[in-house]
């Protein structure tokens, strides 16, 4: 069964960082498109980033790509997102997702193996 866990979350103060970690398991997602997507309280489940196989990266938005970024060792068959100067907004649910395909699209819809989620609270 293939299967994600998130890790990583946690409570951290405003400008601080984080690196939140997404293992993949019962399959190899070396030739996955894979994304991270953050849920606010109330608040519909966004995305933040998606990366290719050939590590090709994207972002939802641009003050995503100036403070996060996303990678992924597909030996580790694992996925990163570096956050930095993080703000209260920032609080939120974050889940990661794959689907087995060459190439990526930006809609949340499109993935289909989603992990569970981890928890990053931004408070001083």
């Amino acid at each position: 069964e293939e299967q994600l866990v998130a890790s990583g979350g946690g409570v951290v103060q405003p400008g601080g960082s984080l690196r939140l970690s997404c293992a993949a398991s019962g399959n190899t997602v070396s030739t996955y498109c894979m994304g991270w997507f953050y849920q606010a309280p109330g608040k519909e489940r966004e995305g933040i980033a998606l990366i290719d196989s050939t590590g090709g990266a994207g972002y939802y938005t641009a003050s995503m790509r100036g403070r996060f970024t996303i990678s992924r060792d597909n030996a580790k068959n694992t996925l990163y997102l570096d956050m930095n100067s993080l703000k209260p907004e920032d609080t939120a649910m974050y889940y990661c997702a794959a689907k087995r395909s060459s190439y990526c699209s930006y809609a949340r819809s499109w993935f289909d193996l989603w992990g569970r989620g981890t928890q990053v609270t931004v408070s001083s």
